[in-house]
């Protein structure tokens, strides 16, 4: 969020200073392991298909700028039972929003991808428009986009206080305080440190990402799309772009709570990978049970899944514009978010059709 928010801040001509704890690009928090998701259709609210559209437009737009391939459109499948309330919202959103998609049911799909596996009452939809994003790139890619424009990001500077002052904003760290007009805070899993009063809970989840070799050629045909199974078992996958192995990933309810970012466990325990070997086994046989490689990391979680967006409550606080709480569904929205960010801090509003999330600047703490 940080690094696009930059990025569209600069491309207005604003004057931009970015902090990071670390330096664009990382892998402390959420935007690691080589790919993440990117889709049309969304399980949980078809109000979310504007916001992505709109972030379909902008990662096509960094791309070009940059000449760099952020993003590749493979198709993701969306799995689950045809009467669950998920797959239902899949297919509105589709039909309102006339999105370029597939069904298949169990026969069309064992024909087609036979790597995977549906069961009795179940379908899959093919989204077209989905695919897999390269999120270490495009983090990098975006902050140096922003610098091109101008901006100015201080690497391994991390920010310890954000005081509203006057009519702007005061940044502060252990070397200097510097003063803003508006400052977008966008520090992930770290927000409850950085901001303690917020009257919003935001979960730390420790995530455990694994990787998978497949044992035979069907995940490297023509098609290799990204998937996603929705209730009772909820898990997702992404073919690597070198064809050596799929990544596989779980959900927010198989996600360990822990105290605070700076406290995460990166060490995977061998009971952790009971849930992965029992669901590649129902689900994706084709794929060898012992993994390659296994990665941990962070994201932050609202009781609502819906993020935090907006400025802060309370008087004085119009200027400090807050991106939190995104509950994993936020790197493919990430240049939206950006933007709207952008709106926010430049113009006190935005176009965007954001009123259906928990748009902070709008809720009595």
């Amino acid at each position: 969020m940080g690094s696009q928010a930059a990025w569209r801040l600069a491309a207005r001509g604003a004057e931009v200073v970015g902090y990071d704890r670390f330096a664009p690009g990382h892998d402390r928090s959420a935007a690691g392991g080589e790919t993440r998701i990117f889709r049309s259709a969304h399980f949980e609210e078809s109000r979310w298909v504007p916001l992505l559209k709109h972030a379909d437009v902008l990662w096509e737009e960094l791309q070009r700028e940059t000449g760099r391939e952020l993003r590749r459109l493979t198709g993701c499948l969306l799995m689950g039972p045809t009467e669950h309330r998920q797959m239902a919202t899949v297919l509105e959103s589709i039909a309102e929003h006339g999105l370029d998609h597939e069904v298949l049911d169990v026969d069309a799909l064992a024909k087609r991808f036979p790597q995977y596996r549906l069961e009795e009452g179940e379908a899959a939809v093919l989204d077209r428009r989905a695919g897999f994003i390269r999120p270490e790139l495009s983090v990098q890619t975006a902050a140096r986009r922003a610098e091109e424009l101008g901006a100015r990001i201080r690497r391994y500077t991390e920010v310890k206080e954000i005081v509203p002052v006057g009519s702007g904003v005061e940044v502060r760290t252990d070397s200097c305080s510097e003063r803003f007009d508006a400052v977008v805070v966008t520090v992930g899993p770290w927000v409850n440190d950085l901001l303690p009063d917020l009257p919003w809970e935001v979960e730390v989840r420790r995530l455990v990402s694994a990787w998978y070799t497949p044992t035979t050629e069907a995940w490297f045909g023509e098609e290799r799309p990204a998937f996603i199974r929705t209730a009772p078992h909820h898990f997702y996958g992404l073919p690597s772009p070198d064809g050596v192995s799929v990544k596989i990933g779980l959900n927010r309810t198989l996600h360990r709570l822990i105290d605070g970012p700076d406290r995460l466990e990166r060490t995977v325990q061998p009971e952790e990978l009971e849930i992965f070997t029992e669901l590649l086994g129902r689900f994706l046989p084709d794929l060898h049970p012992d993994p390659t490689r296994l990665s941990v990391y962070m994201e932050g979680y609202t009781e609502s899944d819906r993020p935090l967006v907006g400025p802060l409550p309370g008087a004085g606080n119009e200027n400090v514009i807050l991106l939190a709480g995104f509950s994993g569904h936020g790197f493919k929205l990430s240049p939206a978010f950006g933007d709207i960010a952008a709106d926010l801090a430049l113009d006190g509003d935005s176009a965007q059709p954001i009123d259906f999330i928990t748009t902070v600047g709008r809720i009595t703490a």
